[in-house]
């Protein structure tokens, strides 16, 4: 589509092979850089030692400051062994300290204990692992952080500033698409003298902006900071989606994320989440701003639970081209944007048509590039327009069909992909006869299956799926044969992986649980699954199901279905 995309980053883990990290293609002949969600700093950090850290590039060991000293006094005495006496030290007076700024005492460090679903093995999970990063307070005895910071969460707890007491921490909730999370602590002495922490406006550009947190380098809260380099509509990599972005050039690491970033003024104008990595790039980080903070706020308070950002449910066209214009019927000063296609998942979807074009959303002009007027001299795609609505809002959209001029009150929903980008914290669906795993895609699941690089490894029938096919339904799935595992019933099959399931005895498969109630009520002699590439599995009825107890305990598989099939 010749625009700048980031992928999807490694999560608040430390590096390690599985950990994904996110390209963005700037120039060929440059190597790649990555944008990533910000990781944690708790498991990343080199061992500390007690005492004078060792100096790598120095062989000779110095001594510390007061052996030093001491030793220097003998020798002008001409005695070795003497003792010299030094005066006392100081103690520093801690009233004399100036008071540090209120909002600095909102922000907390998080500790969190994370155990990932093993796609795999979907019957387990992978071993668990630790991380640091930071989160905020904020009014209603809240705090803030990122998404990925708590993602598959088994335990989190919060430290104050200058505290020494880590509070177990509940999650309220998780906006996987803003990559923001929701934290609450019920013991009373977390909230005793902590104040919450006021949003400002939107910055501009070259505000001053100075970002807290406690990332890698240290223990103790860090402050740096820059100023408002760029806004425009980003893609955030833990979410895969696209909303409104601050960039800023404070330096941010590993263990900022969930970190606020204050205006001169002391008010929090967003919270940092990912940073660009790359040996032409330096000091390029990312903040969610504060009308996606506001909205993710909101949203938790009118629902009681996270909802999402909605969508109109269509794939458009610049209109940029006069020709096109003219062939659509478009006189010299209409603008807009041509509809390519509609989600089948939308609730108006039967509003809209194919080569339709958009003239205004909710009164607001839209340019021929898609844009809309943002603020003085600026200008924003008009997707910002559509993020700022709720799931389950209207919108007046106005078209041009067929040289006439209509609109239509629009009801928005949240997106149905076919590959979902997340799977919201669940065990992974799956579904076994005859040793062969049946498990449904998304994208953690190629990812777990092809690494950080699936976009380019997995399989193009995949991955042309994930890039532009819809789904037809709400609860439609992508079916695959993950993996086989060997028995005498399934010789000749070993050698299918991650292959699409298209039908089963000549029945579509709409999704993994249609294909389990299929199987599991068939009647029929033979089990025939026709799957992609037009190639076939057939299994006698009686002794598959036979043979799946044996498989099952032979490699210790607590059931042939997820909980989640069995309902």
């Amino acid at each position: 589509m010749g625009e700048t995309k980031r992928k999807r980053g490694g999560g608040p883990k430390p590096k390690t092979p599985e950990t994904a990290t996110a390209s963005m293609d700037i120039d060929d002949a440059a190597p790649p850089p990555t944008t990533e969600p910000l990781s944690d700093a708790g498991t990343s950090q080199p061992a500390r030692r007690r005492g004078r850290p060792r100096k790598a590039e120095s062989a000779n060991i110095t001594a510390s400051p007061e052996r030093r000293s001491s030793r220097h006094a003998s020798e002008q005495n001409g005695d070795a062994g003497a003792v010299s006496s030094e005066p006392p030290l100081m103690v520093p007076s801690w009233e004399s300290v100036a008071r540090v700024v209120p909002a600095m005492d909102s922000v907390v460090k998080v500790f969190c204990v994370h155990t990932e679903p093993n796609f795999s093995l979907p019957w387990q999970r992978k071993r668990q692992y630790s991380s640091s990063s930071s989160g905020f307070v904020i009014g209603g005895r809240r705090v803030l952080t990122n998404a990925h910071s708590v993602e598959h969460h088994t335990q989190v707890k919060l430290k104050k500033r200058g505290s020494e007491t880590k509070y177990l921490a509940t999650v309220l909730a998780i906006g996987t698409e803003c990559d923001i999370a929701m934290l609450t602590v019920s013991d009373d002495e977390f909230w005793e003298g902590v104040s919450p922490v006021e949003f400002g406006e939107l910055p501009a550009l070259q505000d001053a902006v100075t970002v807290v947190g406690y990332p890698i380098g240290g223990d103790t809260i860090s402050v740096t900071s820059g100023v408002v380099s760029r806004m425009e509509i980003l893609s955030y990599v833990h979410g895969s989606t696209e909303l409104l972005g601050l960039q800023i050039d404070a330096a941010i690491n590993s263990g900022n994320s969930g970190g606020p970033a204050f205006n001169d003024k002391g008010t929090c104008v967003g919270i940092a989440f990912q940073s660009l990595k790359h040996e032409d790039a330096e000091n390029i980080g990312y903040v969610i701003p504060t009308p996606v903070i506001k909205h993710f706020i909101t949203d938790y308070e009118k629902n009681g639970a996270y909802t999402g950002f909605p969508i109109i449910g269509i794939e458009w066209q610049k209109m940029e081209n006069p020709d096109l214009r003219t062939s659509m019927g478009m006189k010299a000063d209409q603008k807009g944007v041509r509809i390519r296609r509609i989600e089948p998942t939308a609730p108006d979807s039967h509003l809209l048509q194919p080569s339709d074009v958009i003239l205004s959303f909710d009164g607001v002009n839209i340019a021929n590039d898609g844009t809309v007027p943002f603020r003085h001299g600026e200008r924003i795609g008009f997707s910002y327009l559509v993020s700022q609505k709720y799931t389950g809002d209207s919108a007046v959209v106005k078209v041009l069909r067929n040289s006439q001029i209509f609109e239509f009150n629009i009801k928005l929903g949240t997106h149905k992909r076919l590959i979902p980008a997340h799977i919201n914290g669940k065990p992974p669906s799956y579904y076994i006869i005859g040793g062969f795993v049946f498990s449904a895609v998304s994208v953690p699941y190629l990812r777990s299956e092809y690494g950080k690089d699936y976009d380019f490894d997995a399989p193009v029938k995949l991955l042309d799926k994930h890039l532009h096919a819809m789904a037809e339904s709400a609860d439609e799935q992508l079916v695959v044969v993950s993996q086989v595992l060997v028995a005498d019933i399934n010789i000749g099959y070993e050698d299918i992986v991650n292959t699409q399931v298209l039908a089963f005895n000549g029945k579509p498969v709409k999704n993994l649980k249609n294909l389990a109630t299929m199987v599991e009520s068939c009647d029929d002699e033979y089990l025939k699954f026709d799957l992609e590439y037009n190639q076939m599995v057939a299994l006698q009825t009686k002794t598959a199901k036979a043979a799946t107890l044996d498989i099952l305990l032979t490699h210790c598989i607590p059931s042939a279905m997820s909980d989640d099939l069995k309902s």
